[in-house]
């Protein structure tokens, strides 16, 4: 038989189990933990092959793929996508970028809007490593960006309608596949022509696309041209056919003898593998005109932004350029755009198999959207 005292003995554990126990408590402290446990950034990555649409050649090699790692950075319930794109001549790899996010250790911080002190930490890990670098900076730009609902350009404060067109690349090629390739262009307003081979072949290159077109020209000779007064005399000859700029004219470590062309050249000359990094940029003044700004190359879009002030600063003119990428780090890259005199991003046009949707080119014209971070969804 239960007597009372049993019976208050059992009702106050009972009470006491309910107290401690309650079932909406319970939740309540479930959720609680949830919430606690996603607010703690998440990198995670995988290598993807970007298929090229035709075999793409520049000055010293031809290639039919790129190498990419698509990143995520997940925190309480957003998602921020990110890509290291990798042409042979950056040095990176799948292996040595997916090796480089192994360390990356975000749970150190505490918010993904650290981004300066992130950023920093991820730049110490290693000397070199961009791209990898870039593949974090770009996931966690787009994570911010979602969290606050909107695009970076609005943020940084610049106007959409200032973007430039962007050019589309020709690479070396035959003439048949040159004169293919020209078609193909014909929704783009500028078209941006790989040289630096030989002179038959630079020629052949020009000439062949004027056959078809009398569309504005950009030139980039990819390092190719190896005497000065050869460069001059080209550079010449480009003017006289609608060109507008040339990238990269002689070797990045020919610093004296770009500074002799640009000073006698009636184009402008642009620096990209010269000018990697920000800290590339001031021994760039007066031997170069402007520079051409990459994501892969800077390590992603916060050194990008910082590139763009500093070279204002020195009067220096702005490009904007990428690797062969998807719609991810081409739509980053396109954030900066409204700040540019000439835009390049015509990377994820060629490609077939390409992984996101992204900025678009209207008219020839690059044309952001609203959609928050660097504007891109999964398709």
């Amino acid at each position: 038989m239960t007597t009372r005292r049993d019976f208050l003995k059992s009702a106050g554990l009972a009470a006491a189990a309910a107290a401690v126990i309650n079932p909406f408590e319970l939740f309540a402290r479930t959720m609680q933990n949830r919430a606690a446990a996603s607010k703690k950034m998440v990198l995670s990555f995988r290598p993807f092959e970007a298929q090229m649409r035709h075999v793409f050649t520049i000055a010293n090699s031809s290639r039919t793929t790129t190498p990419i790692v698509l990143t995520e950075i997940t925190y309480d319930g957003w998602t921020g996508y990110g890509e290291a794109a990798m042409p042979p001549y950056l040095g990176e790899t799948q292996a040595s970028v997916i090796e480089f996010l192994k360390k990356v250790d975000l749970s150190r911080f505490s918010s993904p809007f650290e981004i300066q002190d992130i950023m920093a930490y991820v730049d110490s890990i290693t000397i070199n490593n961009t791209a990898a670098k870039a593949s974090v900076d770009i996931a966690l730009h787009d994570l911010v960006g979602k969290i606050l609902g909107q695009p970076w350009w609005k943020i940084w404060g610049f106007n959409a309608a200032n973007t430039p067109n962007t050019s589309f690349t020709v690479g070396l090629d035959t003439e048949e596949v040159v004169r293919e390739k020209t078609r193909e262009a014909s929704p783009y307003k500028v078209i941006k022509v790989k040289l630096g081979r030989d002179e038959a072949t630079d020629k052949m290159m020009i000439n062949t696309i004027r056959s078809v077109t009398d569309t504005t020209i950009c030139v980039d000779a990819n390092q190719g041209w190896k005497d000065k007064h050869y460069a001059l005399e080209m550079i010449e000859w480009l003017n006289e056919r609608n060109v507008n700029m040339i990238e990269q004219p002689m070797s990045k470590y020919l610093l004296e003898e770009a500074a002799w062309i640009t000073e006698r050249s009636p184009l402008p000359i642009i620096a990209d593998e010269a000018c990697q990094r920000l800290t590339d940029i001031p021994k760039l003044k007066g031997a170069y005109h402007g520079i051409n700004i990459k994501l892969m190359k800077c390590t992603g879009m916060r050194e990008a932004r910082e590139m763009v002030s500093l070279a204002k600063s020195l009067h220096m003119r702005l490009m904007i350029g990428c690797m062969t990428e998807t719609s991810c780090a081409v739509s980053a890259a396109a954030q900066l755009a409204p700040e540019m005199e000439w835009a390049d991003l015509d990377g994820n046009l060629l490609i077939a198999n390409d992984q996101f949707k992204g900025m678009l080119i209207v008219d020839g014209k690059i044309t952001l959207s609203d959609k928050p971070g660097i504007g891109v969804e999964k398709m």
